[in-house]
């Protein structure tokens, strides 16, 4: 029965007698006499002593048979003294990448060019750990709040927000679009009578950006809840949410934030974060920046100003900005007066993780709006039959998942937190 790296030293410390693991050849040190291969699997690595010189290549597949021993000089405390060897899948001899090299000496590009290889290195599987925790955490919490999980196309017959670049796709005999949002399905759905909901998918923005905060597909943690009365009901959701997140990536992956030197905030922290009206966050920006420069607009600039005047003031590097301006935001939106609107981002770390507040839930009072946004009600029929018939007041937002798990790592670009990163250049692998 095959054991995980991870488990020899117990195995040693029980007197185990005979063990098997199975993974990949990480490292070879021929010593002569003997030799030290580190071999790694899903849980971890062990350390592998074998008599000669093992016929086997860095990246084979091996499975082995040994003694369990301790030893304090080897990673994890044990190792393992082989008796007997067998090679499931020989590597080639000209890797391409190298998997056990240090991933801070790697260009972005090579390790992108090189992705199934690249996934193999710990620190670099390691985000995508770090990841799963999120979304596991971030559905699991919802669910605590009884939200239902939905899943909605994403093939739509146009946009639902405006002004965003949508990706064109043959449909049979017809033109349809990747979807941008969820947002007029899960607005649906807490009109259909479930109040609260929620969904993990991908979504996809045709914007030509080439940054380092910006993917054209990425994973969206959408979130919809009825019965709202402004956004601040939404506000506080996400903070319970993301201190829940935070939580349990302490909790569950120890390991992998100490290999990216990361923490996340506390949840003291999380609930001390500041929600601050977009004119006010304007004026600390504009004190913030150097020499007094002024800001005109929640820009990258003022997002890392805003995070950086937090932390300083309240601990928490976690800053809501409210109350956006009509002009800023889609029509849809909810408006507070004449030139105010229910709606927040949530900074994080100097990034915007998340947009989102209040809809407008009444027919003939979003009818009337959509001629000064330059839209058509004739072109809006679905969206528009959704609050015909009755919608509570409602609202949402949504968490973009690489961004959080950049900014909980330190990542220096978006790409590194996508399994397969899709950007204007790059389609594959």
């Amino acid at each position: 029965m095959r054991v995980l790296a991870r488990e020899i030293l117990k195995a040693a410390q029980d007197g185990v007698k005979e063990a098997r693991v199975a993974g990949w050849v990480h490292r070879i040190r021929d010593m002569g006499g003997v030799s030290f291969v580190v071999l790694r699997d899903r849980s971890g690595m062990v350390q592998l002593v074998l008599d000669g010189k093992p016929d086997v290549t860095l990246e084979s597949v091996i499975s082995v048979v040994g003694e369990p021993a301790l030893n304090d000089r080897a990673q994890g405390g044990a190792e393992l003294r082989v008796r007997a060897i067998e090679v499931l899948s020989r590597a080639a001899v000209d890797v391409p990448f190298q998997v056990n090299g240090d991933v801070s000496r790697m260009g972005l590009e090579a390790i992108l060019d090189n992705r199934g290889l690249s996934l193999r290195n710990p620190k670099i599987r390691a985000i995508f750990k770090v990841q799963a925790t999120i979304i596991a955490a971030f559905a699991d919490h919802l669910r605590s709040e009884d939200f239902t999980e939905i899943k909605t196309s994403k093939l739509v017959g146009g946009s639902t927000e405006g002004g965003t670049e949508l990706f064109e796709v043959d449909y049979f005999d017809r033109k349809v679009w990747l979807a941008q949002s969820p947002q007029a399905y899960k607005e649906t759905m807490v009109g259909s009578g479930l109040e609260r909901v929620f969904e993990i998918a991908p979504a996809y923005r045709a914007e030509k950006h080439d940054t380092p905060r910006h993917l054209n597909e990425y994973v969206s943690l959408d979130v919809e809840m009825g019965f709202i009365d402004s956004e601040k009901d939404l506000i506080e959701l996400e903070k319970r949410l993301l201190s829940h997140i935070f939580a349990e990536v302490a909790a569950k992956n120890s390991e992998e934030l100490a290999l990216w030197n990361a923490a996340v905030p506390a949840p003291e922290a999380v609930a001390a974060s500041p929600v601050i009206p977009y004119e006010e966050a304007m004026k600390i920006a504009t004190a913030e920046a150097h020499g007094g420069a002024k800001i005109y607009d929640i820009n990258p600039e003022a997002e890392r100003l805003l995070c950086e005047w937090s932390l300083r003031e309240t601990g928490s590097d976690l800053v809501f900005v409210n109350e956006f301006p009509r002009r800023h935001r889609p029509f849809y939106t909810y408006p507070l007066d004449n030139v105010r609107t229910m709606s927040f981002d949530a900074l994080f770390r100097g990034l915007e993780i998340t947009t989102g507040g209040r809809r407008h839930h009444d027919y003939q009072t979003l009818y009337d709006t959509l001629p000064r946004f330059g839209l058509k009600p004739e072109n809006m029929e679905a969206y528009l039959a959704m609050l015909k018939y009755g919608c509570p007041p409602h609202g949402g937002f949504a968490i973009g998942c690489e961004r959080l798990t950049q900014k909980i790592l330190g990542l220096g670009n978006v790409k590194e937190a996508s399994l397969f990163p899709r950007d204007r250049k790059r389609v594959s692998p």
